[in-house]
């Protein structure tokens, strides 16, 4: 298509955001129908783009594929499902979900769950959950011993549900005709933004609450059971011991050894009991060897016949069978009525034998399976949670969540407040929201020094691609802004601990914190993203003590780089480089290079700051060079591309490889010879051609690129990468992340025929975290429809049929380079705050009055609004000192002298 006959901005987005889009999102690989589509067109029109409707509930089988993780940060997480229970208790430092085929042992998989029995003749009992998904009573064979897993899934259940999620609450009401009570179930635990302990508590709290929807009283007795979580290793859970907390619950210990991976405990415990005669606890369910039937068999009948035996637990002659503990409350409700019940389930398991990323001849003597391990010395686990360090056993942190409920509660209700009350479409916040799970999934650990370190995503039941891995988590922006103390933890992970004395930075780090094998090619993307990363932790922290220290680390990191990949100082990379992709580019490419002149430009900035001026004339002077090879070489008139280059190099092991190439050679080896090397993606339009760029917009870095080349390269990956129906993409790779008639954003495309044969892995799949990467960057430079179709299509395919909304997964669940969801905030309403400077930039980007955003410093958290009075912030916690505002809008940017700190309880307006 000639230039001229290219359709507009506003023509294009007409066709991607309205009946075809709706298609897209209705189903997957041909289950849509035309009159799914023809409902839900409306949905994606332009006009509606902009919409800030209440976010989308979930019901029937939109239910099915929902998890949302709540815990603690680095301290695992017990899933809430879409109708209302509990699943995948990953809390013993490593994931375990129910995507797994089921045992066949006493120690099946987990059991909470709630019981309510409504007194009367003819009484009813049912479990306080809704209908069972359909899919996963077979669930493709996984439960083909006739869905054994937690005991409780084939009692009665209410008829009704309906599911939302603002999170970190998920909510579940639960009705049926014939209980006269109806039931909202909520689950959450603390998330307060830079409280760290508290938001890293190991423990869910539900909130049940009961309301009677007949014409007259209600008795009835509302009951909770948990299955003992800490039963240590022996046979038939013949280590576990019981103890009664009076008034409160039940604690579970075991009798492993204190230093042993399974030693450790967990509580059950209800809060605000009216009067402590009226909780009556099982401390110790039935113990029958062999069978895990047997306990809740019997817990069923004693529960539904309203004969309820309550124990201390300490049985010491039944001690071997399935174990567990209940609590039972009874009540009555008037007509119209409602009591709400709150439940604390808390766990504690101190000792952790993880080991990723040391060198090999670091590995300790260990003796023991997985989940049961032990030192074989006797000595200390290798490391500890940190909430370890922080309270002693369970009934602590059951005990601290009691103490500080109600502050707990009301502080985490406004930050969730703030952010959905922020004036955006519904879908952005929910993309927003929706990814601080995995801040609280077992994608993150953190050690007991305070250390944060993550997986890229989760297996089933093990971690995915360990060691924080810098060239994904260069992409996440909830950390350095929710918990910069715990962000800055990963710096020194990458520049101290993961980097030898060249400057070569291992991208995944080790964990018990020590060193690490620097044998493999350091990642580019990543150890120059880590720079950048510098500059922004700096300016979110103000702390330039800090930036002192670790400005001798940064430079060598970045004159590691130089050397390695720009060895005559162009200013791109032409050497061979290992990146996000698995693979290695070669020859001068945008996305990399792009990233290494926002390194070049941020540490100028850098060392400006720290009084080295010389340094900072040698890294600017780069920096432009490196503007200029990109804008001249890279350019292509449409968008920025690759220089594939093997010839001339430092590296000459391709060169020599396809030299001796002939005719008897394979076929592999003669297509090499004719293509060049593998995995390259050439005149490839690349999602992440201008990363960079958008690093650099976010961190609040000039960059020297051309700015209209910038927003053509972001144009045309809209344009051509952009795709509202998958279902005629070829996708060899991995397509479960978006096919069939699904939108999606792909990771290449080659608009001009010229696809390698082997391009690089992963090119034809669809990533959220770059999806949102993309959305971000094209919002903040002024294209906003552009990005908000791409984040509106992204999430109508986490509709909880398909896929799971709070869990988008990449390589493995909860995946780390999601949290660019965050950057949409900064997108949308153009903030960002320098605590160095005490300057703030305000620039919203919607024109719906008055426009409200939540925001998150390192000194405080609030909202920030544009009214017809002016700018107003308020803060929620904390203080934000402000010295200047730079206030952008249609008529231009304006600096404006402020000078006011901003405290809890008060507003601050300035006019503009």
């Amino acid at each position: 298509m000639t230039k001229s006959a290219k359709s507009t901005r506003r023509d294009f987005l007409k066709a991607t955001s309205s009946a075809a889009l709706a298609a897209a999102a209705t189903g997957v690989a041909g289950s849509s129908t035309a009159e799914e589509a023809s409902k839900d067109a409306a949905a994606f029109s332009a006009g509606d783009l902009y919409r800030t409707d209440p976010q989308r509930i979930f019901r029937s089988d939109r239910t099915t594929q929902i998890a949302m993780p709540i815990g603690g940060i680095g301290a695992g997480a017990i899933c809430m499902n879409g109708y209302g229970g509990l699943q995948d208790f990953s809390i013993r430092t490593r994931p375990e979900t129910t995507a797994l085929p089921e045992g066949f042992a006493a120690d099946s998989p987990e059991a909470a769950f709630a019981i309510l029995h409504v007194k009367g003749e003819p009484g009813v009992t049912k479990l306080v959950e809704g209908p069972f998904p359909p899919f996963k009573i077979f669930d493709q064979g996984l439960q083909g011993q006739g869905l054994r897993r937690g005991g409780f899934e084939g009692f009665p259940r209410f008829q009704n549900c309906v599911f939302k999620g603002e999170y970190p609450f998920g909510e579940a009401t639960l009705s049926d005709g014939s209980v006269p009570l109806a039931v909202k179930v909520a689950g959450w635990n603390p998330f307060i933004p830079l409280d760290d302990k508290n938001s890293g508590i190991p423990c869910v709290i539900l909130e049940y609450t009961l309301r009677n929807t007949a014409a007259h009283p209600v008795d009835y007795e509302f009951s909770y059971h948990l299955s003992h979580l800490a039963p240590g290793c022996k046979p038939d859970q013949a280590g576990s011991t019981n103890e009664l907390i009076p008034g409160k619950g039940v604690y579970m210990c075991n009798r492993e050894e204190p230093h042993a991976e399974a030693f450790g405990s967990a509580a059950l415990v209800a809060l605000d009991v009216e009067s402590p005669d009226a909780l009556r606890i099982k401390a110790m369910w039935l113990r029958s060897p062999g069978w895990d039937f047997d306990a809740l068999s019997a817990l069923w009948r004693e529960v539904s016949s309203g004969e309820f035996t309550a124990n201390n637990g300490t049985n010491i002659v039944d001690n071997a069978g399935r174990n567990g503990g209940s609590i039972l409350i009874g009540g009555r409700l008037e007509a119209g009525a409602s009591h709400t019940y709150p439940i604390v389930i808390a766990w504690h398991f101190p000792n952790s034998y993880l080991r990723e990323g040391a060198p090999e001849d670091a590995a300790s003597a260990l003796q023991g399976p997985a989940g049961c391990r032990n030192a074989a010395d006797g000595n200390d686990p290798l490391w500890r949670p940190f909430y370890a360090g922080q309270w002693n056993d369970a009934r602590e942190v059951a005990e601290y969540v009691e103490q500080n409920y109600a502050s707990l509660r009301a502080r985490t209700v406004r930050f969730k407040e703030a952010l959905f009350a922020s004036t955006l479409p519904a879908y952005v916040v929910d993309a927003v929201s929706a990814n601080l799970g995995i801040l609280k999934a077992p994608t993150v650990l953190r050690e007991e020094n305070g250390n944060l370190w993550g997986w890229e995503g989760c297996f089933p039941d093990n971690g995915c691609c360990h060691g924080s891995c810098t060239h994904v988590w260069n992409y996440a922006q909830a950390f350095p802004n929710l918990f910069p103390q715990l962000e800055r933890t990963l710096r020194d992970l990458e520049l101290n601990r993961s980097m030898d004395e060249r400057g070569h930075v291992t991208f995944r780090g080790a964990i018990p914190d020590g060193p690490v094998d620097h044998s493999f090619h350091a990642a580019a993307d990543g150890q120059l993203g880590g720079i950048m990363k510098v500059f922004r932790d700096w300016q979110i922290s103000g702390d330039s003590a800090w930036l002192a220290r670790m400005y001798p680390l940064a430079k060598k990191s970045l004159d590691y780089c130089i050397r390695t990949w720009d060895p005559d100082h162009k200013g791109a990379l032409f050497e061979p480089h290992h990146n996000t992709y698995d693979i290695e580019f070669w020859g001068p490419e945008p996305m990399c290079t792009s990233i290494y002149i926002g390194a070049l430009r941020a540490m100028a900035l850098m060392a400006r700051a720290v009084g080295r001026t010389e340094d900072a004339g040698l890294y600017d002077e780069l920096a432009q060079a490196g503007a200029r090879y990109m804008d001249e070489h890279l350019f292509n008139g449409e968008y920025y591309q690759q220089h594939v280059q093997y010839e001339g190099l430092r590296d000459s092991s391709f060169e020599q490889q396809v030299a001796q190439v002939n005719e008897s050679s394979s076929e592999m080896q003669k297509l090499l010879k004719r293509e060049g090397p593998k995995y390259q993606y050439g005149s490839g339009c690349l999602s992440d051609a201008v990363i960079g760029a958008w690093m650099a917009r976010t961190y609040g870095i000039e960059m020297p690129l051309e700015r209209k080349h910038i927003h053509a390269t972001l144009q045309a990956i809209f344009k051509n990468n952009f795709k509202t129906d998958l279902s005629q993409h070829a996708n060899a790779q991995r397509p479960g992340y978006a096919m069939g008639h699904e939108p999606g954003l792909l990771l290449c495309s080659w608009p001009h025929g010229d696809k390698p044969t082997l391009p690089f892995v992963y090119s034809d799949e669809v990533w959220t975290g770059i999806e949102y990467q993309v959305a971000s960057h094209l919002i903040d430079e002024g294209f906003v429809e552009e990005g908000l179709t791409i984040v509106k299509a992204l999430r109508s395919r986490y509709d909880g049929r398909t896929r799971n909304p709070w869990n988008e997964y990449e390589c493995g669940n909860w995946y780390a380079r999601a949290m660019a969801s965050y950057a949409l905030l900064g997108a949308l309403s153009g903030f960002r705050y320098s605590a160095v400077e005490k300057t703030l930039w305000f620039a919203p980007r919607l024109k719906v009055r008055p426009f409200e955003c939540f925001f998150s410093t390192a000194s405080g958290f609030g909202t920030i609004a544009l009214h017809e009075g002016g700018v107003s912030v308020r803060v929620i916690e904390g203080e934000l000192s402000i010295k200047k505002l730079v206030f952008s809008s249609e008529t231009g940017e304006r600096g404006l002298d402020w000078g006011v700190t901003v405290r809890p309880g008060s507003t601050a307006t300035k006019a503009v």
